[in-house]
């Protein structure tokens, strides 16, 4: 079975945990062990903290006031997509992790940890970043909408 969303959000801090529990509320339906849906909702909770923080410069003479966020249940793996309309930033295939006396800087190495697969790019054509991120689910005893 296969469970798809996508939402159109603000860039405003209290969309982060709406995001998150939208997920969390998601794999829990579903039947998502636990521990993968917190690693999930931790991750995507980075990735909307940098798009609301940093997506949202003045874009073509329009300021952007929202993102998105997509999640995709397929079988056995969760990719989760959030979309800005910042001005992007310079790619690293290896980041420079951050001090450990930093304020910032962490949110896209703990995605990379908790998460299976991480893509950060652009949408071709458009201003603005895209971090994609998949992992493998492993799925409770009970759970009813199983991957078989």
């Amino acid at each position: 079975m296969s469970i798809w969303w996508s939402l159109h959000l603000r860039r405003e801090a209290a969309s982060v945990p709406l995001a998150r529990r939208l997920l969390l509320g998601t794999m829990e339906t579903a039947g998502v062990d636990p521990d993968v849906s917190y690693d999930l909702s931790v991750a995507l909770s980075e990735a909307c903290a940098n798009a609301v923080e940093h997506g949202g410069d003045t874009v073509h003479g329009a300021s952007s006031e929202a993102y998105r966020v997509t999640a995709y249940l397929d079988g056995e793996k969760c990719r989760i997509e959030v979309t800005d309309s910042g001005p992007g930033f310079a790619f690293s295939a290896t980041p420079r992790p951050a001090r450990p006396d930093a304020e910032h800087g962490r949110g896209l190495g703990l995605i990379r940890e908790l998460a299976d697969h991480v893509h950060i790019g652009q949408k071709p054509g458009r201003a603005g970043t895209v971090v994609s991120f998949d992992k493998i689910l492993k799925w409770r005893d009970d759970a009813p909408l199983m991957a078989v």
